[in-house]
């Protein structure tokens, strides 16, 4: 608007309209501009994965995540997390971190992996509380970070539902299996399980009592002394511990795998591999 239309107190319709879209649009364009508005990552409302973080921008790409869209029983819920990764000594997932930030406990688990991995895949079943959104961050040797999410959905509670696949007269009773024998440089699968409550401490005994927390908290994979994997587990682990990784010898040697449990019970499993 001019002086002279102030001054005057001549203001038409048109002159009136005019201004109004002049708005409007220098309005709309402040509110789609890229530097004025953008959405924040969903990841960002959660501090467990923030402080993991520490300032770091994490790329979402590089990494995969698996598991139903829908379950009907929350306490055993299957997932895959991968990384593409060459997995050698300049190249290798360092870690993988699985989080549930609507459970109790938003960890899940943590996988600290080697170059003797061979590749960055790992299989599991978790706990889901309540439908919520997975993540899985892994971190490169670079210090790098990749994200990745899903949704799932749950019917039944998993951290409040008695688990009738554990047996109480085998609890640390464990279960390996992995091949007798591979190439030089072939990655084997090594699938892994173990009896044991996963109690999470948030559920009723028969008594009406909480029953207390008792987990199996580390896990850990040796081959002729030198790590492979090691993961700490958290109450979002189903019963029965279940893990499925890979690890790639360059020669023939004893695995070695322990588990041990928030009362200081251990099991322990060797197995030789040949390599040809």
């Amino acid at each position: 608007m001019s002086q002279t239309e102030i001054s005057s107190g001549r203001l038409t319709r048109r002159r009136m309209l005019q201004m109004t879209a002049a708005g409007t649009l220098a309005g709309a364009a402040l509110l789609w501009s890229p530097f004025a508005w953008s959405r924040p990552a969903p990841w960002s409302r959660h501090p467990a994965i923030m402080d993991l973080l520490d300032g770091a921008e994490p790329q979402d790409a590089g990494i995969n995540l698996e598991l139903p869209s829908v379950s009907e029983d929350g306490s055993s819920i299957s997932l895959t997390v991968s990384v593409d990764s060459a997995m050698e000594d300049d190249d290798y997932v360092e870690s993988i971190h699985l989080f549930a930030p609507d459970n109790p406990n938003p960890e899940i688990a943590v996988f600290r992996l080697t170059p003797l991995a061979g590749r960055a895949r790992i299989s599991t079943r978790i706990r889901l509380n309540e439908s919520q959104r997975v993540y899985a961050l892994a971190r490169m040797n670079s210090g790098e970070f990749r994200i990745t999410h899903r949704e799932a959905r749950v019917t039944v509670s998993g951290c409040l539902a008695d688990d009738s696949t554990y047996e109480t007269s085998d609890i640390m009773q464990t279960r390996v299996r992995l091949p007798g024998s591979l190439l030089a440089g072939e990655a084997a699968e090594v699938l892994t399980m173990i009896n044991h409550p996963m109690e999470t401490g948030f559920r009723e005994g028969p008594d009406g009592d909480v029953l207390p927390r008792h987990i199996i908290h580390s896990f850990l994979v040796k081959l002729d002394g030198e790590q492979v994997l090691e993961a700490d587990l958290h109450p979002s682990m189903s019963a029965n511990p279940y893990l499925r990784f890979h690890l790639r010898p360059s020669q023939s040697g004893t695995v070695t795998m322990t588990w041990e449990d928030d009362e200081g019970r251990t099991a322990r499993e060797e197995a030789e591999i040949s390599v040809g």
